[in-house]
């Protein structure tokens, strides 16, 4: 939530009065949590949301991370649910997230501001035991959190069943699309009942996303809040140009750059996982403590990461904009962009991890030859020039080849030496416990054919390899085991069924 006004655009907003939650139609004790939250004004689109929520209408909500969306719908939900039970393997509400971190970020909302509402939830996420999840879906749960796959697995167990869902969320529809979830999401929509209410929020509406909302909501109300195209002045922003866009080239540059000023904490932002991956080990080679996030990783491991990060045991988190997106990760001192986003949106939400709640906050970015384009958009939409930095340490010339872009090869590359490290590891743990025992050569075997093998016998020498050749017509079977040999047939070992009858 933020402190903005829900003022429609061009109006006087000396005339009109402040919009407090008050205002919405929540009830006090919903009311009472939100006011313990330190929230009393909401923004645009929960002050255009949440009373349509509360009148039963479908919502097509048009909005960005960072808006204030995950209020507008959990707020009138709790009190939608304060009426009613739940009932076994039957919840009443479901919310679809595409990450399991923003699923779990909903999870604690609805614990933040339903503390005086007795719902019950269950969060259905990857990397945790399906027999925990099992034992809450099996007492029923008011709210559902979930994403699109385990969900599935668990309604193809036979262990949920969504025909008593009231309320369905879809949030961050276009990330959905881009992680390959459509098919799913449609699929979970037809589970469901078509009396459902359907609460639909989408950053962006490509034809995908438009044509799901035209079959599945019903005269739904739109709402558009964008979020503002420009970064707070508490964060300065810096670029750094590079004379090469490879990868060793970007990656001595950033390790320049995390280390010219004091940095307390920071995110470092790449494009494609991959990248997150090699940067994270390039760093913590040259002694940085740096994890990576990203949507392959194991959910335990997400999630120690980042309770790592959010305590100070981890000083530097190397993301993915996927794995990023809707995080609530305070008290963040700089930001990193490996490369420019491709998207100029996605550089204002970038940056706005840091110069937070009135602190300072710093962001660098890499600019390569092959990505001006992409600065002058993000310049564009900000609406000025970023300066440039100059930083002791920078190469001055490329370092690796410029037509190396990164990604599978160089990913495949960094796993080879890491696997033959391992390698090199273990065997001196071997040669300090059994010093004396001898070590397995590394060099391969040759097997030399022996002197019987080389000199073989001549051909009219050999043994021969098969009986004297009959001529054509003479045949001479031996006897099967059960006959007699001068008997021919079957002699006394007829079968029955053979036999003629007397």
């Amino acid at each position: 939530m933020s402190s903005e006004n829900a003022a429609p655009e061009g109006a006087d907003t000396a005339q009109l009065p402040a919009i407090t939650f008050d205002d919405l139609g929540l009830s006090p004790d919903t009311l009472r949590a939100v006011k313990e939250g330190g929230y009393n004004t909401p923004t645009p689109i929960q002050a255009a949301a949440i009373p349509e929520v509360l009148k039963g209408r479908d919502v097509l909500g048009i909005a960005q991370t960072g808006t204030g969306k995950t209020a507008s719908f959990t707020l009138p939900m709790i009190d939608i649910l304060a009426a009613g039970r739940a009932r076994a393997r039957m919840p009443r509400t479901l919310i679809l997230e595409p990450t399991r971190e923003l699923a779990a970020q909903v999870a604690e909302a609805f614990d933040k501001y339903g503390k005086y509402q007795k719902l019950t939830k269950a969060l259905l996420i990857g990397g945790v035991s399906f027999g925990d999840q099992d034992a809450l879906l099996a007492r029923g749960v008011d709210v559902l959190i979930a994403t699109p796959g385990r969900l599935l697995d668990h309604f193809e167990r036979g262990k949920l069943l969504l025909t008593g869902v009231q309320v369905m969320v879809v949030d961050e529809a276009d990330r959905m699309l881009d992680m390959g979830f459509i098919p799913d999401i449609e699929r979970i929509f037809k589970l469901t009942p078509f009396t459902r209410q359907t609460l639909f929020f989408s950053a962006t509406m490509p034809p995908e996303i438009t044509r799901l909302t035209e079959q599945f909501l019903s005269s739904p109300i739109r709402i558009e809040a964008s979020r503002p195209a420009t970064t707070a002045s508490t964060i300065e922003q810096r670029v750094v140009m590079l004379p090469g866009g490879d990868p060793r080239t970007r990656r001595a540059a950033l390790r320049a750059v995390m280390t010219a000023g004091e940095v307390k904490n920071g995110i470092v932002f790449c494009n494609r996982k991959t990248d997150v991956d090699v940067v994270a080990l390039s760093l913590k080679r040259h002694g940085f403590n740096a994890s990576p996030i990203h949507g392959d990783l194991d959910q335990s491991l997400r999630t120690k990461t980042l309770d790592r990060f959010r305590s100070g045991d981890l000083q530097f988190l190397i993301a993915s904009d996927v794995a990023a997106r809707g995080l609530d990760i305070p008290d963040v001192s700089h930001v990193f962009n490996y490369e420019p986003p491709r998207s100029p949106d996605d550089y204002v939400h970038r940056i706005g991890r840091t110069g937070r709640a009135g602190k300072q906050g710093a962001s660098f970015t890499l600019v390569g030859p092959s990505d001006k384009k992409s600065l002058e958009a993000i310049e564009k939409l900000t609406g000025k020039p970023i300066e440039k930095a100059h930083i002791e340490g920078v190469p001055e010339a490329a370092l690796g080849d410029p037509n190396d872009r990164g990604g599978r090869g160089r990913r495949a590359e960094e796993l080879k030496h890491e696997h033959s490290k391992r390698l090199a590891e273990k065997k001196q743990r071997f040669q300090k416990r059994d010093p004396e025992r001898p070590q397995a050569s590394t060099e391969p075997v040759k097997h030399e054919p022996s002197a019987e093998r080389t000199e073989r016998a001549p051909r009219e020498d050999r043994a021969p390899q098969r009986g004297p050749r009959r001529e054509r017509g003479e045949r001479t079977p031996a006897p099967l085991p059960h006959q007699d040999a001068n008997t021919p047939g079957f002699g006394e070992n007829l079968p029955a069924f053979l036999r003629k009858k007397p």
